[in-house]
């Protein structure tokens, strides 16, 4: 690698910009970027305010390992961080996992040992920790952990009840509960087993609803409302796992698209006498209820969706008398997006909802009585979350896009419609934050090109009070000895053919030199409900590449997220069509620049990105040399039911959208290097997608690379495997676009 002698001016976390010498950089490694999780963009993680709101809690690796977890807290009185719980004191040595649980956190996307999970009981006194199968509760008075349960099964999704008199959990797909003052414990449910599932989320709601639970306790502790679940429609179908030393058949209940789904039943058991009372859902049973939540102590509302996600109802049930009335329903042409902006304000009977019926999603009052009272924001802009409610000063805070579609800021609108939209992020880039429950400040974490991620602190106007975790590149810092070499990516926007426009990211090459042609790799994802295309701290691979000699290249496609409603909605049963066309005017465009070797480009990305890079193999390989596709999605009917029947409709009724969506019919157009990989325990994109791209490409005499990876699930964890999957695609790249 060319390294550069040269001094940067770099706006360095926030603070003052800060002068590097002319000592030479370190060589910036695959090696490098995963075994060093700061280089990776890793924060603490589960960070969150304690309901008394005198702590913010966060999950925090060891310097001594990484992967391992424990406990941390900033104390606000005392402005302090230090350890309040050290995951040893729980548990020590290794952790085993059920089978229900490994899927649970694969689907959550959280890995690692110790402390991976807590919740704060509503009083702010107490912990709650989920740990090797059992439940710990720690008391804040008694600086020591309580634990609750001790035996063969497995205890998942605890809770503590709002009054904190009581702990939930599942075991054995039922329903339990612990009375904190007496230790006595409670089976709520009877029937769980098998197909049977009491309390619990159904693969498609993990997956694809971003709902990982199946209860919701009653403010009071006198109810909990549940969902059972009957997987006995589902189709079972048995995959194999194969690891390196076995392999492992699993039956698995998965509704693949156009295939029965599970039966839902929602339930409220009364806690004084275990009486069960079941709510009247309608007569259509080939539903979704993707969202529960209690309005007050004795009105439960719920969302109900059509199979075909063309409707939407919000229902309210009054569990005494168990009545239920629609307080509003929402219809699409294609679909409707899920949403967690529901608020029902304690101070008068309204609530806050969010809707994409103008277009763009945006957030609106509404009374109980289902009337409209205003619309709180609009614009051809939109909400990203609706995050706080500060009802006693009449405020609403929420995260959007209203500056641009690059950038994520927290803004504030009165509750009551006057005045205007105040922005209170100050700084250009990227903000995820969570709020205290009583709004009264919030936690951010940041990012932009130049800065890893940052966790700081703030007042409900925005003025910092302290880091949570600096992220200071400074020397010591993993990001440090390569700055010298970092390359800032370009942004910019094309206008595509159909008038509309498409932002891009472009990195040059480190020692970039106008008179020269260099090689190209096109990064894509394309598919619904993401962005690539931000101004964020960005995979460090991608600099790896640059550093390698490579301009590399990005752009967002219709179907992607954050450009409002017809933009994204433009796939609908068209997948695999719009996303190729505007990739190809991207990559007209990277083509045409002076400094990119038009016939040296090659295009890779992982799951929606795979498909989408074999579609462009496939269907528009005179742009590219060379191309990569990892755990891709082959035929949609292969995969699950709520998500592609959401963009494609039922397989029945539009058979020939799914024939032109899949890859098979274009595959023998393939007539440059192709590789393709895949996790060979992914039960998410199943390893059947490659196996069938495999046969055709074969008997059609197509040569093409493959790697698989024994064990594997559909993320690729672990460092080792992550260096050898960068590495083969580095490599692969090397060969095919840089011959000499």
């Amino acid at each position: 690698m060319k390294i550069l002698k040269k001094v940067l001016a770099l706006s360095l976390c926030g603070s003052s910009l800060m002068a590097l010498g002319a000592a030479q950089a370190e060589t910036l490694t695959i090696e490098r970027i995963f075994g060093s999780p700061k280089l990776a963009g890793s924060t603490p993680r589960a960070l969150a305010y304690s309901p008394d709101g005198s702590r913010v809690t966060y999950l925090k690796g060891r310097e001594s390992d990484q992967h391992r977890y424990d406990l941390w807290e900033y104390h606000i009185a005392d402005g302090e961080n230090r350890l309040l719980v050290d995951s040893d004191k729980l548990h020590q040595g290794e952790e085993q996992l059920s089978d229900e649980e490994k899927a649970r956190r694969e689907r959550q996307r959280i890995y690692g040992s110790g402390i991976m999970e807590y919740r704060w009981s509503d009083d702010g006194q107490a912990l709650l920790f989920p740990l090797a199968g059992d439940v710990f509760y720690y008391d804040l008075g008694e600086s020591q952990a309580r634990r609750l349960t001790e035996t063969e099964a497995f205890e998942t999704d605890i809770k503590v009840s709002p009054k904190g008199g009581y702990v939930s959990f599942i075991r054995d797909q039922n329903l339990y509960l612990v009375d904190l003052s007496s230790g006595e414990e409670r089976q709520l449910t009877l029937d769980g087993g098998g197909a049977i599932k009491n309390g619990m989320a159904e693969f498609v709601a993990q997956e694809e609803m971003d709902r990982m639970t199946g209860y919701w306790w009653s403010p009071d502790d006198a109810h909990i409302a549940f969902i059972r679940v009957d997987e006995s429609p589902v189709d079972e179908v048995t995959r194999s796992e194969i690891y390196a030393d076995r392999i492992e058949m699993i039956t698995q209940r998965y509704p693949a698209a156009g295939r029965p789904n599970v039966t839902v039943k929602l339930g409220v058991v009364r806690l004084a006498d275990g009486q069960i009372t079941w709510l009247d859902l309608g007569k259509e049973q080939d539903i979704y209820l993707p969202r529960v939540r209690w309005a007050n102590a004795s009105q439960l509302s719920y969302q109900w969706q059509s199979r075909d996600q063309q409707t939407l109802a919000l229902r309210l049930t009054d569990v005494t008398s168990n009545k239920t009335r629609t307080l509003l329903t929402e219809r699409s042409d294609s679909w409707i997006n899920l949403h967690s902006d529901l608020r029902f304000l304690k101070s008068a009977k309204q609530f806050i909802w969010a809707s994409e019926q103008d277009g763009f999603k945006h957030l609106y009052l509404y009374g109980l009585d289902g009337k409209r009272v205003r619309q709180l924001t609009s614009g051809t802009w939109v909400v990203d979350k609706l995050e706080a409610v500060d009802e006693e000063r009449g405020l609403v805070y929420f995260t959007g896009r209203r500056d641009t579609p690059l950038e994520r800021h927290l803004y504030r609108v009165r509750l009551d419609g006057e005045g205007k939209i105040s922005r209170i992020s100050d700084r250009p880039g990227m903000h995820s934050v969570t709020f205290a429950k009583d709004g009264s400040g919030y936690i951010d974490t940041f990012s932009d090109p130049r800065t890893p991620p940052q966790v700081s602190l703030h007042d409900a106007k925005g003025k910092q009070l302290t880091w949570l975790e600096q992220n200071r590149v400074e020397p010591g810092h993993p990001l440090f000895p390569y700055l010298s070499d970092w390359v800032n990516p370009e942004f910019g926007s094309i206008r595509a053919p159909e008038g509309h426009s498409l932002y891009y990211r472009l990195y040059k090459p480190a020692g970039f030199d106008p008179n020269k042609r260099y090689p190209a790799v096109v990064y894509l994802y394309g598919g619904p409900h993401a962005q690539l295309v931000t101004n964020s701290w960005d995979k460090p691979f991608h600099q790896y590449l640059a550093q390698q000699g490579y301009v590399v290249f990005t752009v967002d496609n219709r179907g992607s997220n954050y450009r409002g409603k017809a933009f994204e909605t433009a796939l609908y049963q068209k997948m695999g069509t719009p996303e190729v066309a505007d990739q190809v005017t991207g990559v007209k465009h990277l083509g045409a620049l002076p400094y990119v070797d038009a016939e040296r480009i090659g295009v890779f990305g992982h799951s929606y990105g795979g498909y989408l890079s074999l579609m462009m193999m496939f269907k528009a390989g005179d742009h590219f040399a060379a191309g990569i596709s990892g755990a891709p999605v082959t035929d949609w009917l292969l995969y699950d039911t709520h998500y592609t029947e959401r963009y494609m409709g039922h397989p029945a009724k539009v058979p020939q959208a799914y024939e032109q969506a899949s890859v098979f019919p274009y595959a023998e157009a393939l007539d440059k290097p192709l590789l393709i990989y895949h996790g060979m325990a992914d039960d998410n994109v199943l390893f059947t997608n490659t196996t069938r791209l495999i046969k055709q490409l074969q008997d059609g005499g197509k040569q093409f690379d493959l790697m698989t990876y024994p064990g594997k699930k559909h993320s690729l964890r672990g460092e080792a495997t992550r260096v050898h999957w960068h590495t083969m695609m580095a490599q692969f790249f090397d060969r095919h676009l840089k011959p000499e």
